[in-house]
């Protein structure tokens, strides 16, 4: 038998490509198809794992912070105090991208709960600089210290580059208000020539204590709520501030810088003519309320300062940076009133300072770079404190 090829013809070649490219298509957009149901598939997982797993704002090691909120978002936040009544704050907030040049004092409630929205209104004029603001025991006016009588615009900053050190200016326009909280100017507590700010207020509601330059010096005073009655607490050569008193009233706690060598006093009485100083060299004092019985509390070199008092008066918390040869990161400390028993409670490794508890001793606020993508952007958190 013999075999007879098949005799094809040009129809059945255009055929049999035709059933090809078909077959080719259907293929490429049945892949088409799977691909983008594999990518949607992923998508929604990721949605889902990030709904499921929300920001941990504290480190694991943080075991004193517990449901931490972040407050506020973008620019610089800090010196957030609570009220008397444990639910309002007063903080100062600067930022630029919002129009708000330098720091200017913002008014807001602590959220009830994760669910919550911080919402805060600026009370302070919006001009010149403003700092360290405090409500005030009748839950309708808070005080601050404030430059906008010499100048509506921001007071110059200091010029690092050109003076080669770290360091504050401290304004000699600033003076101490009380405002309403619609922001309204109801007295001017200070008239001196120099710095007058860092006020607080005593948890017995009759005493402001702050930080004036009235005696040539940075020295701490108090005064009564209505800026009568001053008294020079501390005299010693060197940067007296951000004093706060005890929940009893009857203690003061404060950081101080004390020069001693020659070199030392020359190079602050220098830099304090120029409305300089530099906080890079400071320890935690404690004393009575009167000044009386004042001595150091820390002995541990570098930048120690923002100090408060736990709400059992017991136990100091403060940031510092003494742990660190290149004077950065800032943690938080516990430490007694006796200068033992030190604790590091926070954990980041950029910034985390300016700590106060609520009055009641439920909530713990402070200001950090954390949570920040790795920016500049210092903002407000609060958290249950946990024992």
């Amino acid at each position: 038998m013999f075999y007879t090829p098949l005799t094809i013809q040009p129809r059945h070649i255009a055929a049999f490509i035709n059933v090809q490219l078909v077959l080719q298509l259907v293929i490429h957009h049945l892949n088409l198809f799977m691909q983008r149901i594999f990518t949607l598939v992923i998508l929604l997982c990721g949605i889902a794992a990030k709904a499921q797993e929300p920001v941990n704002l504290a480190y694991p090691d943080e075991k004193h912070f517990k449901n931490m909120q972040q407050l506020t978002t973008g620019g610089d936040n800090a010196e957030a105090y609570f009220g008397f009544d444990n639910e309002h704050i007063t903080f100062q907030r600067q930022n630029p991208k919002e129009g708000v040049m330098c720091d200017q004092i913002f008014y807001g409630s602590i959220p009830k709960s994760a669910k919550d929205k911080f919402s805060y209104t600026r009370v302070s004029t919006g001009k010149g600089r403003t700092t360290c603001a405090y409500l005030m025991p009748d839950h309708k006016h808070f005080l601050y210290a404030s430059t906008h009588l010499a100048m509506d615009t921001c007071p110059p900053v200091p010029d690092r580059s050109k003076i080669k050190k770290y360091v504050w200016p401290i304004y000699d326009s600033y003076d101490i208000f009380i405002a309403d909280l619609k922001g309204n100017i109801t007295k001017r507590l200070t008239n001196t020539p120099g710095y007058d700010a860092e006020g607080t207020i005593s948890p017995k509601g009759d005493k402001i204590i702050f930080t004036s330059m009235r005696n040539g010096d940075i020295d701490i005073y108090t005064m009564n709520l209505d800026g009568s009655n001053v008294k020079q607490i501390t005299n010693t050569l060197g940067y007296d501030g951000g004093a706060c008193f005890s929940p009893d009233g009857k203690k003061i706690i404060w950081r101080a810088s004390r020069p001693q060598t020659e070199e030392e006093v020359k190079e602050y009485k220098d830099l304090l003519a120029q409305g300089l100083v530099m906080p890079t060299h400071m320890e935690l004092f404690i004393a009575n309320a009167d000044g009386t019985d004042a001595h150091q509390v820390t002995h541990l070199g570098k930048a120690n300062w923002a100090p408060a008092f736990t709400p059992d008066g017991k136990h100091i918390v403060f940031a510092s940076d003494y742990e660190y040869e290149r004077g950065f990161p800032f943690n938080l400390y516990l430490i007694n009133l006796d200068g033992s028993g030190l604790e590091r409670i926070s954990h980041d490794g950029s910034f985390d300072a300016f700590p106060m508890f609520s009055p009641d001793g439920k909530k713990f606020i402070f200001s950090s770079n954390r949570n920040n993508g790795g920016g500049h952007d210092t903002n407000v958190f609060v958290c249950d404190w946990v024992e």
